[in-house]
C-alpha cells in the first residue's frame, strides 16, 4: 500500500475554513489549517484525487526537505544535499518558484537563481550533463518557501493555478478567478438545493462552479494537464481509476441555475464556457439587464453575483449600486442575495443592510462578500409567529 505523506493546499485569505471543510470531506489525514493554507497527509491516490476535485485550493504541494539557512552559502549546500536525480533527470526541464520572507534573504528572483545553480552543479558533477530550464512548460515544479531562515522546499503537484480549471476560453473584463468563484458559492452556502440566479454573469464563471457543486463534479475535470503527470512516478491506471471513481460521485440536480446579463458579447461568451464545461443541461443563459427583471421561481432562490466596481467599467456609482438594492427589495422576495465588492463606499449606496459582511481579496483589492436577505412581505412579519 502507498504510504502516506505531507501535502499543503494553498488557498485565498479567508477559504481556509472551507479549504480544510474540502479536504476532510475527501478523506484527507492529519487535516491542520494555517495561514492561506491547509496541511494534510494522504498518498499519491489521494493527491491525484485533491487536484481533481478541490474547489478553494490554488495549489497542491509536496514538500521534501527542509532546513535552516541564514545566507547564501548556506542555502546553496542545503539545496545540494537533497538527491535530485530522484525526481529529475539530466536532459529534463525545470523551473524554481520562491517565496521570501526573511530579513537574511532580499530576493526571490536571487533565490531560485541560486538553487537552480545548485541542481545544475549536482547533476554536472554526477552525470556530466546539466537539466536546463523552461518556465512554460518544465517537467518539474519546484516551490521553494524561506521564511526567517527556515528553508522549505517543494513540489509543485498542480504545475498551473487550479483556478485554470480548462473550461473558460472566452473571457470579459475583469473575469472573477474560478477559485475564488466557488469559494464564495461555498461561503454563501450553496449546495445545488434551491434555485440559482447570477443576474450580472460576465463570462459565466459563477453559472459553471454553482453547477459544479450542485452535482459534485470534480472543480478540474475538464483541466489539461496536472504537474504530476511528468513526474518520474505517474501512474496513469491509478489517476484513471480515481477520475472513474469521483465521476460515479456526481449527483442529479433538480432545480435552475439562469444567468443574466444585458451585453451580447457577455452572453455569447459566457454560453461557449458553459459548453466547454459540458454543462449546458444545468444552465440558461439570458440577454437581460437585471434592473428589469423580477424573480421568475416560487419558493427559494440563491443569487450570488460580481458586479461592476467602478474601476472596470463606467457606471455611476451611486446610482448602479442604489439599483442593485432597489431591484432585490422591490423584484426579489424570498431570497438570499449575495455579492462581492472591493469598491466599499459603494455599499453605503444599497440602501439595505446585509445580513453577513466577509472580508476576502479579489486579486490584490481588498473586498466584501456581503448578503441581503429578501424576506417575503415584511421582515417583522417573517419573526411573527
Amino acid at each position: 500500500m502507498e504510504e502516506n505523506f505531507k501535502m499543503i493546499a494553498k488557498c485565498f485569505f479567508g477559504f481556509e475554513e472551507i479549504l480544510e471543510k474540502e479536504l476532510r470531506t475527501l478523506g484527507a489525514q492529519d487535516v491542520e489549517k494555517g495561514v492561506r493554507m491547509v496541511n494534510f497527509k494522504g498518498d499519491k491516490g489521494f493527491m491525484y484525487k485533491a487536484n481533481l476535485s478541490l474547489r478553494t485550493a490554488l495549489k497542491v504541494l509536496k514538500p521534501i526537505y527542509s532546513f535552516r539557512a541564514n545566507n547564501e552559502q548556506a542555502l546553496y549546500k542545503g539545496i545540494l544535499g537533497i538527491n535530485w536525480s530522484k525526481y529529475l533527470n539530466a536532459n529534463q526541464t525545470f523551473v524554481i518558484d520562491s517565496t521570501v520572507h526573511s530579513t537574511y534573504f532580499n530576493h526571490s528572483e536571487f533565490i531560485s537563481q541560486k538553487c537552480k545553480d545548485a541542481i545544475v552543479d549536482q547533476f554536472r558533477e554526477r552525470t556530466g550533463q546539466r537539466p536546463s530550464i523552461d518556465k512554460q512548460y518544465p517537467d518539474l515544479r519546484i516551490n521553494i518557501h524561506i521564511d526567517k531562515d527556515q528553508v522549505s522546499v517543494s513540489l509543485d503537484t498542480s504545475g498551473a493555478s487550479l483556478h485554470q480549471r480548462g473550461y473558460r476560453t472566452a473571457t470579459n473584463i475583469a473575469p472573477i478567478n474560478e477559485v475564488l468563484a466557488a469559494g464564495i458559492l461555498l461561503l454563501s452556502g450553496w449546495d445545488g438545493q434551491s434555485d440559482f440566479l447570477d443576474p450580472m454573469c460576465g463570462s459565466g464563471t459563477f453559472l459553471a462552479e454553482a453547477a459544479m457543486i450542485a452535482c459534485n463534479i470534480p472543480a478540474n475535470i475538464n483541466r489539461k494537464e496536472f504537474a504530476f503527470e511528468k513526474w518520474k512516478d505517474w501512474d496513469n491506471d491509478l489517476f484513471d481509476t480515481i477520475v472513474d471513481s469521483l465521476m460515479k460521485k456526481t449527483r442529479e440536480f433538480h432545480y435552475t441555475i439562469k444567468g443574466f446579463d444585458k451585453a451580447p458579447s457577455a452572453v455569447s461568451k459566457a454560453k461557449d464556457n458553459i459548453r466547454n464545461a459540458n454543462l449546458e443541461d444545468y444552465i440558461k443563459i439570458y440577454e437581460e439587464n437585471f434592473f428589469d427583471t423580477e424573480k421568475e421561481t416560487e419558493g427559494k432562490l440563491h443569487i450570488v453575483f460580481n458586479p461592476p466596481y467602478d474601476e472596470r467599467l463606467d457606471i455611476h456609482m451611486e446610482k448602479f449600486y442604489a439599483s442593485i438594492g432597489d431591484t432585490l427589495k422591490k423584484n426579489y422576495p424570498g431570497t438570499n442575495a449575495w455579492f462581492i465588492t472591493a469598491n466599499l463606499e459603494a455599499l453605503k449606496f444599497v440602501g439595505l443592510k446585509p445580513s453577513r459582511k466577509i472580508k476576502l481579496f479579489n486579486g490584490s483589492l481588498e473586498a466584501r462578500l456581503v448578503k441581503y436577505e429578501m424576506y417575503e412581505g415584511s421582515k417583522r412579519t417573517k419573526f411573527q409567529v
